[in-house]
């Protein structure tokens, strides 16, 4: 089951080179957004929470919820408004409190998330991030998914801070 919708996105290509690490640990990437056709894009239950700079790139932290069913997955667009640094924590994910699940970055298309190669991790909620790199202006989707452990459904809360 599919939570939310965004816009549709032309090609999408890497900048640099991309390492994923599992298994709970941060997986770092890069992407670029080429060609994009902005649409309309569904964020339901995010709020912004934060905003800081690093260096001179103006962060904010954008926070979903939802709840993702046994097999399934849900997804949030936001937008990038200029190239910086992108960093994805899943916060909480419950029950059971240590449940690991799939996080991924991607770009919103026909009603769902397509994940970036090398863009997404398998994680425990947590304080670090689990995904982080550099990201280019337009819009993109993060994905929380059952890797195939549930028993029942799962409460998430993912954070995104993004420039």
């Amino acid at each position: 089951m599919m939570k939310g919708h965004g816009g549709r996105v032309g090609r999408v290509a890497w900048v640099g080179q991309v390492g994923v690490m599992h298994g709970g640990m941060k997986a770092s990437f890069a992407v670029a957004a080429i060609a994009l056709l902005v649409g309309a894009a569904c964020n339901k239950n995010s709020t912004t929470a934060a905003t800081t700079t690093t260096s001179t790139v103006t962060r904010t932290t954008e926070t979903f919820t939802g709840t993702v069913v046994i097999g399934g997955s849900a997804f949030h667009s936001f937008t990038v408004t200029v190239t910086g640094p992108i960093d994805v924590t899943l916060t909480a994910a419950t029950p059971p409190s240590a449940i690991v699940m799939g996080v991924s970055i991607g770009s919103p298309a026909d009603g769902k998330c397509n994940a970036l190669a090398g863009a997404s991790a398998k994680a425990s909620a947590g304080t670090s991030a689990q995904l982080s790199g550099m990201a280019s202006p337009g819009t993109l989707c993060v994905d929380v998914h059952d890797v195939g452990n549930q028993s029942a459904p799962v409460s998430y809360t993912v954070t995104v801070t993004h420039p």
